[in-house]
């Protein structure tokens, strides 16, 4: 039932024309070599190491389809994972308390990749959570009421740890405390687990978390850095095997920046570069557009230090030892088409069993998707992956309901529906 109800959940996020939350695995190709390398040289040992790469690739190249690819595989490997938009409003990396307190807004954790429903409704609670229970137990098996000895032993754990930050430890403490039978009713657990997640946000008045919590400080500027690290041994601490943090860099966010704050974040990127062997099982990456790069007036070329600490994208297909991983380099043929839509009929097989014998058979699917290829034009301004996925998923559709158009006809009105979007 698992698995039908995965299919379906993929099948209609592509429908919408959106990368869904989760099985991406499921249809994508072209990735195989670079997600093994990054299994293997990466995400294997990355417990005991700190990793950064960067992603190039121009809009529409599929770093947000990449990025779902590669969230999959570190829930496989017991990672949690934190999708953060860099943008000028909410997480500007000059500002780092925001990019902070925005990695701690958007973690998952693995347990929610084996569910297929409530995938959304994580949060930094739900580790605090697991974590409580981990170090109590060594399960992440959560019970509706924590025995108080359950908290004790936790807690001893995370005392003990020299790598997190006393006030950090504070905040967690207080936090696990709202599980205890002896907590308040359930509205005023709801709120104090509120202004304790609040805590990381750097918000708030120092005077009450004080006197309600005992910590003597806020997350600011000045000490942001201090508290990713803390982080960093706090994910490991609750028996993670690392954190992987995707940055998405908005549609031209350094571009409006003032020139000394886009020096801040040039300066608060390479702080990271230089100091990512000291955070140990955190891995970072970087996703952006070519300007990033060769921008004459705010890339990275500006900044000779950061510029080559970095490099520049390589017109070759990435290995996940390069510093830059360039989607543009990665040239597809038929053949991975072909293989994609193989692997979307499977998706439908799975999610409607009782209609195999309506779907088109492989040969069937070869032909259509060898016939799309040929009468998309080669400079179109929409991608042939986008136009394919949208594509195939209309052709099964058409085939569930008998009223199966020829690929000329569905090839128009896909395109048609793609660009109205």
């Amino acid at each position: 039932m698992k698995e039908i109800n995965l299919a379906v959940q993929v099948i209609e996020a592509l429908r919408q024309g959106i990368p869904p939350q989760r099985g991406v695995q499921r249809y994508s190709v072209g990735h195989d070599r670079l997600i093994e390398g990054i299994k293997k040289r990466h995400l294997h040992e990355i417990s005991n190491r700190g990793i950064i790469r960067f992603i190039n690739g121009s809009w529409g190249a599929g770093k947000t389809h990449f990025f779902k690819l590669l969230q999959d595989v570190a829930f496989e490997n017991n990672c949690l994972v934190s999708n953060v938009e860099l943008n000028v409003n909410d997480a500007a990396l000059n500002k780092f308390e925001r990019v902070f307190y925005s990695i701690i807004r958007n973690v998952n954790t693995p347990s929610c990749f084996k569910e297929t429903t409530s995938y959304n409704i994580t949060s930094f609670g739900l580790v605090l959570k697991e974590s409580l229970a981990y170090l109590a137990t060594g399960s992440r098996i959560i019970k509706n009421e924590i025995p108080y000895e359950h908290y004790t032993r936790a807690s001893e754990a995370l005392l003990s740890n020299h790598n997190i930050d006393i006030d950090f430890k504070k905040i967690i403490q207080q936090y696990w405390r709202t599980h205890l039978p002896e907590a308040a009713d359930l509205a005023i657990q709801e709120q104090t687990r509120a202004e304790l997640l609040q805590w990381f946000s750097g918000e708030g008045v120092l005077g009450n978390y004080r006197k309600r919590f005992g910590v003597n400080k806020l997350v600011t500027k000045d000490n942001a850095k201090l508290m990713f690290q803390s982080l960093a041994g706090f994910v490991k601490l609750s028996g993670y095997k690392g954190l992987l943090i995707l940055f998405d860099e908005a549609e031209q966010a350094y571009s409006i920046m003032r020139k000394s704050a886009l020096k801040d974040a040039h300066n608060n990127l390479l702080s990271l570069i230089n100091n990512i062997e000291t955070l140990t099982g955190l891995f970072l990456i970087y996703a952006t557009t070519p300007d990033f790069f060769h921008d004459p007036k705010h890339g990275i070329v500006v900044y000779g230090a950061l510029s080559g600490r970095i490099g520049k994208p390589e017109h070759r297909a990435p290995r996940a030892l390069d510093m830059i991983w360039n989607l543009d380099a990665i040239e597809n043929n038929l053949t991975d088409f072909q293989e994609a839509g193989r692997k979307v009929l499977e998706l439908y097989q799975v999610a409607y069993p009782d209609a195999k014998t309506e779907l088109p058979s492989i040969d069937k699917v070869n032909a259509f998707v060898g016939e799309l290829y040929d009468n998309h034009p080669t400079h179109s301004s929409i991608r042939f992956w986008r136009l394919l996925v949208t594509a195939l998923v209309t052709l099964f559709d058409d085939h569930l309901e008998g009223e199966v158009r020829d690929t000329v006809q569905l090839y128009d009105d896909v395109m048609e529906r793609i660009r109205e979007v």
